[in-house]
C-alpha cells in the first residue's frame, strides 16, 4: 500500500473540459481508487486515442501517452506486453472506440490482455462539433445527419460481449458510488476489463442520461445488478426482472400489483453469458430499465501470460540477448556472402 491521496494522482495542468462535462466525474473517480487501491504513480499508464475523453491522461501525474484515432488499445498492449507490471488504462470515447477504432477495440476485447478500457458514451462527436456517432440514437439530427439518423445505434456493451470480452459493466459518470467499485473490480480483474460509462456532453447532446440519473425518477429508470442478488429496482423498489414464462427472454413485473416477491424474481449470475446478453439489450426499448453495473465476469487465459510461454521469467542482460539473437540466427542452415566468406 502507498500513503498517496487522490490528489496525487492529479498532474499539475489545468483540466480544460467544457464545466458540465461528465469527464470531470470520471477524472475524479479514477484519482480516488486509485489511491485507495494502493497504486504507484511510476507503475500506471493512461493511454488514449482522439476525442475529448481522450484529453484525461494530460491530467493524469502517472505515466500518460496520448495516441492517435481509434488505436489507444493497440498502442496500450504493447506497452503491457513489453512491461507486464505496468497497470494500464485505456480511455476512449463512443466515436474513437467504436468508430474508427472498432477493430482495434474487438481484437484487444477478444485477446483478453491484463488491462482496463474505458468508454465514455456520450452518444455524440464532442471535440468535431456534434456530428452523429455510432451510439447516436436513430432520428437524431446532428450537422452530419440534419435530417435525421436512419442507422441503428451500437451498444457498446452488446458490442464487448460479440468480441468475446470477459469482463463488461456500465456506469454513469456522476454516479460515483456505482462508477467507483466497478473501476475498482475492472482493475483487480486478470484480464481485459471493459466499462461503458453513460457521460453527459453538455454541448452537443445535453440532457440525454437526464432520465437515468434523475435522483427521483432515476431509480425507475435503471436497475442495478449485483451477483447472486435477485433485480430488483425501482423508487420504491417495487419491480424486478424475472425469465418470461417459457423460459425465454426476460420481463418487468411489478410487486405491487402482484402477488410475486423478491423470491420469484431472477437472480444475477455474472457468469451467464447469455443472461448478461439480455441485460445489455434492455433500455434499448421504451419503458425498459437501463442495466448498471457488472453485467458479466469469467476468468478466463490472460493473453499475456499465454504470450510468455517459454520465455525467460528475468529480464535478459544485453549479452544474453546477442548471444540467443546469434544462435537463433543461425540455427538453420547458414551459408556465406563474398569473397572472404568461409
Amino acid at each position: 500500500m502507498t500513503d498517496l491521496k487522490p490528489k496525487d494522482f492529479a498532474s499539475s495542468l489545468d483540466v480544460r473540459w467544457c464545466p458540465g462535462c461528465g469527464d470531470y466525474a470520471v477524472l475524479k473517480s479514477l484519482h480516488k481508487i486509485l489511491a485507495e487501491s494502493g497504486a504507484r504513480l511510476e507503475d500506471t499508464l493512461c493511454v488514449s486515442g482522439i476525442g475529448c475523453s481522450s484529453r484525461l491522461p494530460y491530467y493524469m501525474a502517472t505515466y500518460g501517452f496520448h495516441t492517435i484515432h481509434g488505436r489507444a488499445p493497440a498502442i496500450a498492449s504493447g506497452a503491457k506486453l513489453a512491461n507486464p507490471e505496468l497497470d494500464v488504462w485505456v480511455f476512449t470515447g463512443d466515436g474513437d472506440g467504436l468508430s474508427i477504432g472498432g477493430n482495434h477495440l474487438l481484437h484487444a476485447l477478444r485477446r483478453n490482455l491484463d488491462m482496463q478500457i474505458v468508454l465514455l458514451n456520450n452518444q455524440i462527436y464532442g471535440l468535431t462539433k456534434g456530428q452523429y456517432s455510432p451510439t447516436s440514437q436513430k432520428g437524431m439530427r446532428t450537422p452530419s445527419s440534419p435530417g435525421g439518423t436512419v442507422e441503428m445505434p451500437l451498444n457498446p456493451a452488446r458490442f464487448a460481449i460479440g468480441a468475446g470480452s470477459k469482463f463488461i459493466a456500465r456506469s454513469i459518470d456522476t454516479q460515483a458510488k456505482v462508477l467507483g467499485p466497478i473501476l475498482e473490480a475492472a482493475r483487480a480483474f486478470d484480464g481485459t476489463a471493459f466499462v461503458e460509462v453513460l457521460q453527459n456532453c453538455v454541448i452537443f447532446n445535453d440532457g440525454v442520461f437526464d432520465h437515468l440519473k434523475d435522483k427521483k425518477q432515476g431509480p425507475d429508470h435503471t436497475i442495478l445488478v449485483e451477483h447472486s442478488k435477485p433485480m430488483v429496482f425501482g423508487v420504491n423498489r417495487n419491480k424486478g426482472l424475472r425469465v418470461k414464462p417459457g423460459g425465454f427472454g426476460l420481463e418487468i413485473v411489478s410487486l405491487e400489483e402482484s402477488s410475486l416477491t423478491e423470491a420469484d424474481l431472477l437472480v444475477h449470475d455474472e457468469t451467464n453469458h447469455a443472461l448478461a446478453v439480455a441485460l445489455a439489450e434492455l433500455g434499448e426499448n421504451e419503458g425498459e430499465p437501463t442495466v448498471l453495473g457488472i453485467l458479466f465476469r469469467e476468468q478466463a487465459t490472460e493473453f499475456g501470460k499465454a504470450s510468455r510461454i517459454g520465455l525467460p521469467e528475468k529480464p535478459l542482460s544485453m549479452d544474453e540477448k546477442l548471444s540467443r539473437l546469434s544462435a537463433a540466427l543461425r540455427a538453420g542452415e547458414t551459408w556465406g556472402v563474398g569473397e572472404d566468406a568461409a
